[in-house]
């Protein structure tokens, strides 16, 4: 094996780990309920898009509002990420996943919702790390009483 090779290995090494450690510190931060502009510039690229349960956004800022609103809809959450499949492509890349979440309801009732599902995200290398671009979670089933979601917070019809 030539130098340039084994770079390349590296390279290839180096970033699955940047992003898996990318993906694991994003899920922990929801869990951790700060959700101002210094998160939303350590996690996402400015002309982010996401597909929620609770809505489709644009920009970093209405991804920002829009996650602060969907959380107050709980007390506590533990958000388990697992079996990433990471695909590095030059500066992009995209981990496809699958997501558990466990929600203590805001509403004073101490009911728990789990919901689980499928996630797609994309990211870039930028100057500061790899940041997501897109993100999208699917969700597959739930359990428990959903939190009461207010008018303009609409569920997205599940296929």
């Amino acid at each position: 094996m030539d130098i340039e090779e084994m770079q390349r290995q590296l390279r290839a090494l180096t970033d699955r780990a940047e992003i898996s450690d990318r993906m694991d510190r994003y899920l922990r931060s929801l869990d951790e309920g700060v959700f101002d502009e210094e998160w939303a510039r350590a996690f996402h690229t400015e002309d982010v898009t996401a597909e929620m349960p609770i809505g489709t956004v644009h920009g970093r800022d209405a991804l920002t509002a829009q996650v602060r609103r969907g959380m107050a809809l709980f007390d506590r959450t533990v958000h388990l990420g697992t079996n990433p499949v990471i695909e590095v492509d030059g500066a992009r890349a995209t981990v496809h996943g699958a997501l558990l979440s466990t929600h203590v309801l805001a509403d004073g009732s101490g009911s728990v919702f789990v919901s689980a599902g499928r996630t797609d995200t994309e990211l870039v290398r930028t100057a500061d790390g790899w940041r997501i671009s897109a993100a999208a979670l699917r969700v597959v089933w739930t359990q428990g009483p959903p939190p009461q979601l207010p008018a303009d917070l609409a569920p997205v019809p599940t296929p």
